[in-house]
């Protein structure tokens, strides 16, 4: 039994906010969720530091992100693709 199957690994899309930093970007990603006393939604947003190899994103973009082992001290996850190019 050679077979190697990786741990399933969380991923989100999100929006890149910005685009500063050496092959690094900051991604948002939004979700809603329903309060449990008042069943309201609500709407979260939270920022990921996003490692891209080719440095090939833009602000704007909408982006396919995964999670990974600690590349630095904040990034923990890396793009995967683009899911759709600014304009």
């Amino acid at each position: 039994m050679s077979e190697t199957t990786r741990n399933i690994r969380k991923t989100r899309v999100g929006k890149v906010l910005s685009r500063k930093m050496e092959k690094t970007c900051v991604v948002v990603v939004e979700r809603s969720y329903q309060h449990t006393l008042y069943k309201k939604t609500l709407r979260t947003t939270k920022k990921y530091k996003v490692h891209d190899e080719k440095n090939e994103t833009n602000p704007g973009d909408k982006v396919l992100i995964m999670e990974t082992r600690p590349l630095s001290r904040e990034k923990r996850w890396r793009l995967v693709k683009i899911l759709e190019a600014a304009r």
